[in-house]
């Protein structure tokens, strides 16, 4: 606890437009290479940008949805620096003008209470095209399909204390994205990617450590790790009286370390000016309403909603919010199901199962969630088993989905009786056969309630209804 470690993240976000931030070029993850450029993504002189109106409209729902204020003027500047994968030689950024300021993301802190990361600003940009350096020996490719791709930066404010806090806070941006429906947050494929700002500082201190930032992480556990690692090297830099470097470092995921890419950047190194060929954009009063008329029921708001009107433990509601697919899939369950504990369980237990083992997302589970009430109600009503529900019936309707579950119970046997003239007479078979254990029972060995609740499920071929069977037995033992 003599250090503590200041942290403030920078989380680019590609926005799901059909085409780029400021050209007709379409906007598509995995064609090609260089098949998806024009002479505008391409810089060619002479050639003219112009703006995204959905691109726009994604920003202004993302800050919203974050509890930004709204810049209603909007200027574009160029950001100068050569890279050979920026075909222009400046990216179009906003500078002055971001079009949300302020705002927050709440999180669970270090010391398990709510904390808010405050957020400085979110500003529009366009992405650069990607270099790849392992696909010849000698030289390095470039791909421009992804230049000009329409991005906005979150950029918070330096209240991440911890790797912990730093993968929470991905978790919910990537969440809110998804939910918003504006990026499909997959870090592996780079449509959300994570810089990370680091520094140390005594925890006494009122003076913040030199800042280091940390590059290339693919994933959020990797940002995590990432941080975690530079942390540490940070604090037993300073143990050792060495001068802590203003960089950018690289994060390698196979060794777990960070190393020295090229000193930092300063706002003067890259020139920033008006962007001359784009006039300002207005956010009027009725774009504003329009926008917040479309905003979806947000994570948080759903997530104790869940609890609340549904029932619903803290963990279930956390993992059905997690996934927009699946709280919609759930939604629309309880639409059928009144069991609304119940449908929880089924979604999180054999059809979450069912996904992990086949590698499927909820859109594809084949069972319409009518069909899953049906037979969520025939458990409920005492007609099947929760076993044979679950297994034998479940089996058929994935193979079947059309079929009915009351169908299936019936064409398998798997109808369960309550009728007691039935089950005395199953019940007289099992005690006859065991006299020894039915005496134990008596001498107090209650556990052996088990061992005759399930010769009486064999004898019956699974078709005894086993609370039924329960209380006959504890009758007849009794």
């Amino acid at each position: 606890m003599k250090y503590k470690a200041v942290i403030g993240l920078e989380i680019h976000v590609q926005l799901k437009t059909k085409s780029k931030a400021f050209c007709a070029d379409a906007n598509q993850y995995g064609e090609s290479p260089n098949t998806l450029i024009s002479p505008i993504s391409l810089g060619h002189p002479g050639t003219l940008p112009k703006h995204n109106k959905a691109a726009i409209e994604y920003a202004t729902k993302l800050g919203l949805a974050l509890n930004c204020n709204i810049t209603r003027i909007n200027h574009y500047a160029r950001k100068n620096y050569f890279y050979a994968d920026l075909p222009k030689g400046y990216q179009i950024t906003q500078d002055k003008t971001p079009i949300c300021t302020g705002g927050y993301v709440e999180i669970t802190g270090e010391n398990g209470q709510p904390k808010k990361i405050h957020l400085i600003r979110i500003h529009m940009e366009e992405d650069t095209g990607k270099s790849m350096h392992d696909q010849d020996i000698y030289d390095t490719l470039v791909d421009y399909n992804r230049a000009g791709v329409p991005l906005v930066e979150i950029v918070s404010e330096p209240e991440v204390a911890s790797g912990e806090e730093a993968y929470q806070y991905l978790s919910e941006i990537r969440r809110l994205v998804r939910y918003l429906d504006i990026c499909d947050g997959n870090m592996e494929e780079g449509s959300m990617r994570c810089d990370a700002n680091v520094s140390v500082m005594l925890a006494e201190s009122k003076e913040y450590g030199t800042k280091v930032e940390v590059k290339n992480m693919n994933s959020m556990t990797n940002v995590k790790r990432a941080i975690e690692y530079e942390i540490q090297r940070q604090i037993e830099c300073i143990e050792k009286g060495e001068i802590i470097v203003s960089e950018t470092r690289s994060f390698n995921a196979a060794k777990g370390n960070t190393t020295s890419m090229r000193s930092k950047e300063s706002a003067q190194d890259y020139r920033y000016f008006p962007e001359p060929d784009l006039p300002p954009f207005i956010v009027t009063e009725e774009f504003l309403k329009k926008i917040k008329q479309d905003l979806p029921e947000l994570p948080k708001v759903l997530f104790q909603r869940l609890q609340t009107d549904f029932g619903l433990s803290e963990y279930d509601a956390g993992v059905i919010t997690d996934e927009k697919m699946l709280a919609e899939y759930y939604l629309e369950f309880t639409q059928y199901c009144p069991n609304h504990k119940a449908a929880a369980n089924w979604l999180l237990g054999p059809i979450k199962s069912w996904m992990n083992e086949n590698a499927k997302t909820i859109t594809e589970f084949p069972i319409s969630t009518q069909k899953m009430s049906e037979l969520i109600a025939l458990v409920d009503n005492g007609t099947v088993s929760h076993t044979a529900a679950s297994g034998q019936i479940l089996a058929e309707l994935l193979a079947n989905p059309k079929e009915n579950p009351q169908a299936i119970a019936k064409r398998l046997n798997l109808i369960q009786t309550s009728d007691t003239d039935v089950l005395t007479g199953y019940i007289s078979e099992v005690l006859n056969k065991y006299p020894d254990k039915v005496e134990e029972y008596k001498a107090g060995k209650k556990g052996l309630l088990g061992l005759f609740v399930g010769e009486v499920m064999k004898l019956s071929k699974g078709s005894a209804d086993p609370k039924k069977v329960n209380e006959l037995l504890r009758s007849s033992l009794d």
